[in-house]
């Protein structure tokens, strides 16, 4: 990373303190994983401590929307009804739902049932029935601001092999998430979640991840969970992210839709989970935004 700042000049995080008090620091300490060819953040990316607020205040849309999901869900309820509640949730609260027309998504929400990895397509001819597990991914935007979670839920009678899939894939994020520290590496989470995945015998999604979050849907980094620690871009505080693994009951091999270009499913059709939390990396640890 090339400083392109005096000392004595103010410095770029808007703090009004010469940057030499305040991030030179901060940036020489970058600089010096990125000069032993490690993959670093540039200032663009990282949150200062009014985005944060910023990031909360549309958090606090999205979680209240799942919450609302959590309380409602139950068999003989048709996923169109889910769209509903999240598209008129999110409105009066202020926000947009973000998958609304991204890149030419149709719905508010994402819900996808069983052997539906992700971007399931809400509808009134999916009825959800006992026994089936289900991923609502909410995203939201205040003021310009992206919010990004998903939680699983289970409709009625759900087998045991199902719901330890579940457990275990909310265990894994959990494992990542402890994994995540400030001045570590993304690489760290991502072998904490592929190994719980794997030592439970499951598989985890290897071309659909997480991703930087916050002044956009999608930001960099990409943010895959088959990568190993120590590897992967520098973490550094006022960084965000997902923590999302898509974890298969069976193998890793994943198709989409041909006919719509977005809903993906397993191609062996064995049941597939995923839940996702918004991370924070502050100077002390973590921070999970939404949940």
């Amino acid at each position: 990373m090339t400083i392109k700042i005096g000392r004595n000049d103010p410095c770029w995080c808007g703090s009004g303190k010469k940057y030499k008090s305040c991030h030179a620091a901060f940036d020489d300490r970058i600089k010096h994983y990125a000069n032993l060819g490690h993959e670093v953040p540039e200032h663009s990316m990282l949150k200062k401590a009014e985005d944060v607020e910023k990031l909360k205040a549309s958090a606090k849309i999205n979680v209240a929307v799942l919450d609302y999901i959590e309380k409602n869900i139950k068999e003989g309820l048709d996923t169109a009804t889910i769209d509903k509640w999240v598209y008129d949730i999110t409105t009066d609260m202020g926000g947009i739902p973000a998958p609304l027309n991204y890149n030419g998504y149709p719905y508010s929400v994402c819900t996808s049932v069983n052997d539906q990895v992700c971007h399931g397509f809400p509808s009134k001819d999916v009825i959800l029935k006992s026994g089936d597990i289900v991923n609502v991914d909410c995203s939201t935007i205040l003021d310009g601001y992206f919010s990004d979670s998903s939680r699983m839920f289970l409709i009625g009678d759900v087998s045991p092999e199902k719901k330890k899939l579940v457990e275990v894939t909310k265990e894994a994020m959990y494992k990542g998430l402890e994994a995540t520290k400030p001045w570590g590496f993304l690489g760290d989470m991502s072998q904490a979640v592929h190994d719980h995945c794997y030592a439970n015998g499951y598989t985890v999604v290897r071309e659909i991840g997480g991703h930087g979050v916050g002044f956009e849907f999608h930001e960099d980094p990409w943010v895959g969970y088959n990568e190993k620690a120590g590897t992967g871009m520098l973490l550094v505080p006022g960084f965000v992210f997902t923590i999302e693994p898509m974890v298969n009951m069976g193998k890793v091999e994943i198709y989409t839709d041909p006919k719509n270009d977005w809903e993906v499913y397993t191609k062996d059709h064995q049941p597939s989970a995923q839940w996702e939390i918004m991370v924070l990396v502050t100077e002390t640890g973590t921070e999970v935004i939404s949940w």
